[in-house]
Order: C-alpha cells, then sequence, then structure tokens
C-alpha cells in the first residue's frame, strides 16, 4: 500500500482526492441558508420504470431502481459534483506501479441492515456477483479484465487486472456494483448498508423506505421516509408536485419549464452533464450495415432546431459521439457534423439506396419528448429523400423489448464516470449484445481504447481518446444531436447541497443528500 496516495493524484485526474479526504467522507458545500433538518417523508416521482424492476444488483436498467438501489446500498466509490470520486465504503485504493493490482482499504464498523457487520468477505462475494459464465450481470463486459477478487485482510481487498487500468476505481461507482451480504441471494429484501431499510416495493408502481437508524454515513439520509412513486407521464408528473402530492420530480418538461419555474412553490433544477439524447442504429442490420447509410442519417438530421424545438434551449448541440465537456478528455477539435440534406443523399445514392425507408421505434420511456423528436427528424430527413416511418411503442417493457432489439430506435444515455467506462460499456467488442445497442465493431476504436485503459501520460491518453471520439462520430450508429441538460423540478421546502451532474435528481443520490427546511 506504499504507493497509495502518491499514484492517485496521477490515475484520478480532475477526480483525485487528497489524501486527507480519503479518511472520511468530504462534507459538500451547502447551498441552502438552513443547515440540513431531519425529518419528513420525501415523495419524489420517477419517469423511468418498469414492471420487471428488481432489486437484484446485477439488473438496474432503470431510473426508480437507480434511485431505490441507493437508497438501500453502498458501493466502494461514490462519484460526487463534478463528477470526482468520493470514498464510500472503500476509504482509499491504490494500485502497483503496473496498474494491474489494486486494493481497497474498506470503512470499518459498517452495519448492515440485518446487524451484520461488513468484512472484506462481503465485498469479495458482491463484486463476484458480476463476474463468471453464470452472471446476468449487465457490467459483466465491465468486469471481464478481472482474473482475482481476494480479501487481504478484513478490512482490504486486492482486486488483480490481466491488463493495466488507470481509471479502474472507477469501476467501483457503479450503481450495479452495491455491496450486500457474503452469500445473500435473497435480493428482495433490500438488505445493504445503506441509508434507508425496505418497507415496501411494488415494481412499476411504487416504494417505500424507512430511515436506517444506524446508517453509518454523517450528516446524511436526512428523511424519516421516502417514497418513490413510478409516473410515466410528464403532465401527471408535473400536477402532483404543483399539487403537494410529490415534492421532487425527475425529468421535467423542457416545453413548460420556465412556466413551471415561475410558479409558487416550485423549484426548477438545471444541471449540465453527459446526458445526450440520440437515435441509435443496429450496425449489423442490413439497413445500417454500410457506413455512407450511418453518415447520411447523421447528416439528415437538423440540430439547432431540434435543441430548440425539443430541448427549448435547455442543453446544446452534440456531434453523434457519448463523450461531452463534462469530461476531462473532451475533443473540442472534432469537426462538427452539420444539416445537409443533400450531401446525406449523395451519400445514400452511393450505397445504392436512394429513397430509403427507415421504421425508426420509439417511446417517452427514454426521454420525455421522444416522439415528438423522431416525427421531427421524419420531417427533416426527408428533405435527403429519407423515409422516416415512426413507430410508437408502449412505455412499460421498452428497455426490455425494444431497445437494442430493433434495427433503429431512441435511447438516453446519462454518461459514465469517465471516459473508459462509457466507451466500453456502449462502444467496445466485448460489450456487444449487452450494451452495445448498436452492435459497433470498430478494430481501430477497439485498440485505441486498449491502449488509453493502460496509458500513464496523461497527453497520450487524452489523444486516445480524442481518436475513440472521432471514430465513433463517423463510423458508429449513433444519432446524438443534442445534449440534454438534467431537468428536475422541486417544492421550495427541498433543501440541497452542490449537485452531482452524473445522473438527473442528484446523481440519483437526492434521498440521502436533501432535506426540508421546514
Amino acid at each position: 500500500m506504499a504507493s497509495l496516495f502518491t499514484r492517485r493524484s496521477v490515475l484520478l485526474g480532475a477526480g483525485a482526492l487528497s489524501a486527507a479526504a480519503t479518511l472520511g467522507l468530504r462534507p459538500l458545500p451547502v447551498l441552502a441558508q438552513d443547515a440540513p433538518r431531519k425529518g419528513g417523508t420525501f415523495r419524489v416521482a420517477v419517469a423511468d420504470f418498469d414492471s420487471a424492476d428488481t432489486l437484484d444488483p446485477q439488473l438496474n436498467e432503470t431510473r426508480f431502481m437507480m434511485q431505490l438501489q441507493y437508497q438501500l446500498r453502498n458501493c466502494l466509490v461514490e462519484v460526487g459534483p463534478g463528477g470526482k470520486l468520493i470514498p464510500e465504503l472503500a476509504t482509499e485504493w491504490g494500485s502497483n506501479p503496473e496498474l494491474t493490482e489494486w486494493t481497497f482499504k474498506l470503512r470499518q464498523g459498517v452495519e448492515f441492515h440485518n446487524a451484520k457487520t461488513m468484512t472484506a468477505d462481503d465485498v469479495v462475494y458482491s463484486l463476484n456477483l458480476h463476474r463468471g459464465p453464470d452472471t446476468v450481470s449487465e457490467v459483466k463486459s465491465l468486469l471481464e479484465t478481472i482474473t482475482d477478487i481476494a480479501a487481504t485482510a478484513p478490512d482490504e481487498v486486492r482486486i488483480s487486472l490481466n491488463g493495466p487500468n488507470s481509471g479502474f476505481p472507477a469501476l467501483m461507482a457503479l450503481v450495479n456494483l452495491l455491496i450486500v451480504p457474503a452469500g445473500d441471494k435473497d435480493f428482495g429484501k433490500g438488505i445493504g448498508t445503506g441509508g434507508y431499510v425496505l418497507e415496501n416495493f411494488e415494481p412499476g408502481v411504487r416504494s417505500l423506505v424507512k430511515r436506517f437508524p444506524n446508517y453509518w454515513k454523517e450528516g446524511r439520509a436526512h428523511f424519516d421516509a421516502v417514497e418513490i412513486h413510478a409516473i410515466a407521464d410528464v403532465n401527471a408528473r408535473t400536477t402532483a408536485l404543483q399539487t403537494g402530492q410529490i415534492d421532487a420530480i425527475g425529468a421535467a418538461d423542457t416545453a413548460t419549464a420556465m412556466l413551471l419555474s415561475a410558479m409558487p412553490g416550485v423549484k426548477l433544477l438545471q444541471t449540465k452533464g453527459k446526458q445526450h439524447y440520440a437515435f441509435s442504429m443496429n450496425c449489423k442490420d442490413a439497413l445500417f450495415a454500410d457506413p455512407n447509410v450511418r453518415m447520411a442519417l447523421k447528416l439528415s438530421i437538423d440540430r439547432q432546431e431540434m435543441l430548440d424545438k425539443i430541448l427549448s434551449g435547455y442543453g446544446s448541440i452534440a456531434n453523434d459521439q457519448p463523450i461531452s465537456e463534462a469530461y476531462p478528455d473532451f475533443d473540442p477539435q472534432l469537426p462538427q457534423h452539420a444539416y445537409d440534406p443533400d450531401k446525406a443523399r449523395a451519400l445514400l445514392d452511393k450505397a445504392g439506396v436512394s429513397g430509403l425507408t427507415v421504421p425508426l421505434h420509439v417511446a417517452e420511456a427514454p426521454f420525455t419528448g421522444a416522439t415528438n423528436m423522431a416525427q421531427l427528424y421524419a420531417e427533416q430527413a426527408s428533405r435527403a429523400g429519407i423515409t422516416i416511418d415512426v413507430k410508437r411503442e408502449p412505455d412499460d417493457g421498452y428497455w426490455s423489448n425494444i431497445w437494442g432489439k430493433r434495427p433503429m430506435f431512441a435511447t438516453k444515455w446519462s454518461g459514465r464516470v469517465n471516459e473508459d467506462v462509457m466507451l466500453t460499456l456502449a462502444y467496445a467488442r466485448e460489450s456487444i449484445g449487452s450494451w452495445n445497442e448498436t452492435g459497433w465493431d470498430n478494430e481501430a476504436f477497439n485498440k485505441a481504447l486498449l491502449a488509453a485503459r493502460g496509458e500513464k501520460d496523461e497527453a497520450k491518453r487524452r489523444q486516445l481518446y480524442w481518436e475513440c471520439q472521432s471514430l465513433i462520430a463517423e463510423d458508429g450508429g449513433m444519432i446524438a444531436p443534442l445534449w440534454a441538460d438534467f431537468l428536475d423540478a422541486t417544492s421550495d421546502k427541498v433543501a440541497h447541497a452542490e449537485l452531482g451532474n452524473d445522473w438527473e435528481l442528484d446523481g440519483a443520490r437526492a434521498s440521502e443528500r436533501w432535506w426540508f427546511t421546514e
């Protein structure tokens, strides 16, 4: 552990913590006038849910489950405001010089809801849930580089990799990698080390948790109880907030956001981050196998009109790749794709598919306004001789039945904790069949990503990530016209500190970080 502190400032970049900060949770700055107070039942409404939702940590596909899991359980590492890594169940971490072996020191005296004290054995068991041939984990591909996980002391875990990875600690902040008691398979009980204890969970409907009296985090989990309500319709969510039935909503309607912010008793929270709205093409489908077709569809979308009409300005123009300015290694020099129907038509002629008809499957489940965005895209693409056949799908079951299973479909990505996780999860060869929704397999990209993962020199690593962004933009199957700001709304009785920008509702941790002022 001698290299624990000396290497971390280099390896974690903008997310690095000082040695002093590793010994406990660093307090976040309080933006509200009043200090946090305990009490009350916090009621939050989310739009992204599924009737098949489960408390199995291997399967967290919706924002509903992300909120609930963070109420019940903790990870080794937490993502704080600005994307900075904060010690959670791990107090500190470091690597060997080759970046192939990472050691995590664990917080002592942490209690599970069933009164068991957490040890290294619980961490080993929890991480191994996502490894091996029998796992159904959504993050299996991200952990395939792990060759061994061992408890080297009651409060220490060593993770060995098959190759160097400078950003490996960030993986330990993924919502799937929650810590549960060793041997626990009855995940429906929600046993964890989190700030709340499960009382009731109706998938696709509602959940109720109550404060855990022995929570180890000081100054967190202020509410007596928290309810999550599954409300797909944005108007219904807004009405529930306005009438006092709900205290906070995620994914406010951009079309009415200005009116909402002007209403008495309501606050609008706008947070810039990594979220992008997109339409994805399956590169393995005959329709989109030719890169000329993929580029034609990217040039057939008017991004400025999309920003004005779909987001009402609550965002910015994106460029068909997933790394935004919120990431340290965003490429500001990447040429911007622009609306060019004539060039798109020429590319289709080159591919021998002029007069192309494309089915586009959409629902409001990925993001509010997805259907309107698809219809606007259909109007824009028609000027290039492309017919976009918009097919409206049910919200319930969209992620399990439509996403990744149709030739073209609406999607949303909120980004991930660092470049490697985002690019690996959604574009790497090892993620095909899971989170690589486009089925894209590019040899140059895979080589550059692997090289970046093991590159110690920051400037060289940045160049490799720039290459990855360029390859996705020019050859990949995602049409991403917009970076969408997170737009949430709360009662004016809800207070908070600096907001996280990795997910909506304060990094999906509103239940733990927020409080009532009265």
